[in-house]
C-alpha cells in the first residue's frame, strides 16, 4: 500500500471514531503545519477563523506544552475566551486533543464528538493512529538527482516533451520521475510535490 492510501485509511479509522469531526496539524514549523487534515463543521471553522481563536485555543496552547493526550474536559491549560463553550455549540462536545514530535515539528491533533466523551480505547487507537501519521508524513531529507532535475523542469514552465529532451530522456521517463518525486513527498499533484519540495528546502 502507498503511503497515501495508508493515510487515507488511517484518516478513515478516525472519521468512525470523531463523529462530530477533527484537525488535525502535522509537522507544524514557524506557526503553520506542513499537512493538515479537517473535518470539523464548516460553520465553525468559519466561526473559529472570523474570532482569531488559533492564536487564542487552549488545546493548541497544551499541544505546544506537552505531548501526550488530553481530554477537554481535563485541559490544564485556561480558556478565557470560552472557546470550548463555542465549539460545544456547533456539536463539539466532548473532545481529546494529541501532542506528538519534537517542538521544532510538532504534530496537534483534536478530535470531537457531541454524544459522549472518548474512552480510553478510543483515546489509545486514535494515539497510534496519530502517531503513525506523523511518521508518514515526515519530510523527506532529500530528493533524487532525477526527481529534482524533473520537478525544477516543471518550475522553469517546460511542458512533459520539452523537459524530456532537455534532460535526455524519453517523455515517459520523464513522467516516471515525476511519479517518483510526488510519491517521495506524499503529494497528489506534481504542483503540490513542487510546492512542498520548496517548503522542506529540497530545490
Amino acid at each position: 500500500m502507498s503511503s497515501r492510501a495508508t493515510i487515507t485509511a488511517a484518516l478513515r479509522k478516525l472519521d468512525k471514531i470523531a463523529a462530530s469531526g477533527y484537525y488535525i496539524g502535522l509537522h507544524i514549523r514557524f506557526a503553520a503545519p506542513l499537512m493538515q487534515f479537517q473535518t470539523y463543521p464548516g460553520e465553525w471553522d468559519e466561526f473559529y477563523s472570523q474570532n482569531g481563536y488559533a492564536l487564542r485555543d487552549p488545546t493548541i496552547a497544551w499541544g505546544f506544552s506537552t505531548t501526550g493526550a488530553c481530554r477537554w474536559s481535563a485541559l490544564p491549560i485556561p480558556d478565557p475566551f470560552n472557546i470550548l463553550k463555542d465549539a460545544a455549540k456547533f456539536g463539539l462536545v466532548f473532545g481529546l486533543t494529541i501532542s506528538h514530535g519534537p517542538i521544532s515539528s510538532r504534530t496537534i491533533a483534536s478530535f470531537a464528538r457531541h454524544d459522549r466523551e472518548l474512552t480510553d480505547v478510543e483515546i489509545e487507537q486514535i494515539s497510534i493512529t496519530v502517531r503513525e501519521l506523523h511518521e508518514l508524513t515526515e519530510p523527506p531529507e532529500n530528493l533524487s538527482k532525477a526527481q529534482k532535475e524533473a520537478l525544477r523542469c516543471v518550475a522553469e514552465g517546460d511542458r512533459h516533451a520539452e523537459a524530456a529532451a532537455k534532460l535526455g530522456i524519453t517523455e515517459s521517463a520523464f513522467k516516471a520521475r515525476l511519479i517518483s518525486a510526488r510519491d517521495r513527498l506524499n503529494a497528489r499533484t506534481t504542483a503540490e510535490a513542487l510546492q512542498r519540495a520548496k517548503e522542506y528546502r529540497l530545490l
